[in-house]
């Protein structure tokens, strides 16, 4: 292993095999909730008491959403086999169960060592569900009944927690204290009724500071019955991470100093970007299982209300318009917004250093300081050598990625990714929100945004600044 520390790097520049699941397991991205002939007549009634409760909300249920001419599909119709996913977990998958001869929806999770890329130049040794970090978003309809096997092909005892659930104690998932662990080797099987909708999660509660910290969670999705009123609906489940550069596993001893924040297991530019269609109804489901930190993520040119928590809805007479929503340590928020402004928009973590990749803390200022004399004696013993810093680190991300600047080997520090107009300097928890006009492939990045003439901010000449009478010196 690698000596090299953030530390030691930082002073230089300064002076899978995955287990099976049973039912739908699929990267690929569900389409908008779209229309179902068969579906249509069990939807009717439902829509008939929505339109009357809707009259009755009024003006207390805040802005009404733009019409989007959708029909949607009911999720009460019953389904034989597979069902369809309705939510998509960018950079993940989903699974939606099969359904047994008695009616049962049934699962199967495998946890397992994970060879996982964080981003392009990252990979490190986690641990995951299915092959995958983090596990699959599980796709539920309330009312149903759950049997979920779950595999432990670790190379110690677990047990998973299905977090926020009103479930029998024996099925909580708490080792030693609700179940006996699953020894390796071992499968466990538990069942439940499930009983609420919502935004839900899962993770390993045996040993949680190092299983969590290692991969073990899932976002878990209970949808409600009947039709539903979005036309996009996807889940993101943030966690953050302790890589050192040129080490091959995170660290699940850190209590701080995390250097790797992600969105569903990957961290910018190795983030999928989300496409939706122009004045779609969009969802997005937020979880949060990082060791230590909140995280508040603020979405740019559009706002969104606070929908519900993992304890239940928020009832509409207590939502108001926000941009950016704090997702607490062990906490869900679903927030619903719509697309009505065309273009790119960053999404990200307001913490300024949870968009950075794998940068250190504990080197000295140099923001301010001229460093052309320390570089003149330096540059004989090490030819090239330029000191980092001094104004702040906007260039860092592109002379890494350049490779301008040596870094240890399996790490990305500072890496950002080119833009349309230069290179982006956010890493991390980051990623781009693309609204495009509909009809729009949600399953393909559209590239950059095509801006309309004059709508790009741009530099202006002394002349045209004194047109509005102001004076550049």
């Amino acid at each position: 292993m690698s000596t090299f520390s953030r530390r030691d790097w930082m002073k230089a520049s300064a002076v899978a095999l995955g287990g099976a699941a049973l039912g739908r397991a699929s990267r690929a991205t569900p389409l908008p909730v779209t229309f179902d002939p068969a579906a249509a007549a069990d939807s009717l009634a439902a829509d008939s008491v929505a339109a009357a409760n809707a009259a009755r909300a009024g003006a207390a249920s805040g802005p009404s959403p733009r019409p989007t001419n959708a029909p949607r599909r009911s999720l009460a119709t019953l389904v034989d086999g597979e069902r369809p996913s309705r939510v998509h977990t960018p950079n993940g998958s989903a699974i939606t169960g099969r359904r047994a001869d008695d009616g049962a929806w049934v699962y199967h999770l495998t946890a397992q060592e994970v060879v996982h890329e964080f981003a392009p130049g990252l990979t490190a040794t986690c641990w995951g569900y299915n092959g995958q970090v983090h596990g699959p978003t599980f796709e539920a309809v309330e009312g149903d009944r759950v049997r979920i096997y779950v595999t432990n092909k670790l190379p110690v005892a677990t047990t998973v927690h299905w977090h926020g659930f009103f479930i029998p104690s024996g099925m909580d998932g708490v080792g030693g204290l609700s179940q006996a662990p699953i020894a390796p080797g071992e499968t466990f099987l538990y069942e439940f009724p499930i009983s609420q909708n919502g935004t839900f999660m899962y993770h390993s509660h045996h040993d949680e500071m190092t299983q969590i910290a290692l991969g073990l969670t899932g976002m878990f999705v209970v949808h409600k019955r009947g039709r539903d009123d979005v036309d996009r609906d996807v889940a993101i489940m943030l966690h953050e991470w302790l890589v050192e550069p040129g080490t091959s596993r995170p660290d699940p001893n850190a209590m701080a100093d995390f250097n790797v924040l992600t969105m569903n297991g990957r961290a910018f530019p190795g983030t999928d970007p989300i496409v939706v269609g122009h004045n779609d109804r969009v969802r997005f489901r937020f979880g949060n299982l990082s060791p230590m930190d909140h995280h508040p993520i603020h979405l740019h040119g559009h706002y969104w209300t606070i929908t519900a928590t993992d304890g239940g809805p928020i009832p509409p007479a207590g939502r108001w318009p926000e941009t950016t929503v704090l997702v607490p340590v062990g906490s869900t928020r679903t927030v619903e917004w719509t697309a009505d402004a065309l273009g790119d928009w960053a999404m990200h973590c307001h913490m300024t250093h949870h968009v950075m990749n794998q940068m250190g803390h504990e080197f000295p200022n140099m923001v301010g300081v001229d460093a052309r004399a320390l570089d003149r004696q330096v540059q004989p013993l090490a030819p090239g050598y330029h000191t980092m810093g001094q104004v702040g680190g906007d260039d860092m991300g592109a002379h890494v990625e350049m490779g301008h600047m040596p870094v240890p080997e399996n790490s990305i520090p500072m890496v950002g990714a080119a833009g349309p107009f230069g290179y982006i300097t956010m890493g991390g928890m980051y990623t781009n929100v693309k609204v495009r006009p509909r009809p729009v492939d949600v399953d393909r990045d559209p590239g950059w945004y095509d801006h309309p003439e004059g709508t790009v901010a741009r530099a202006v000449s002394a002349e045209r600044a004194a047109r509005d009478g102001v004076t550049l010196s």
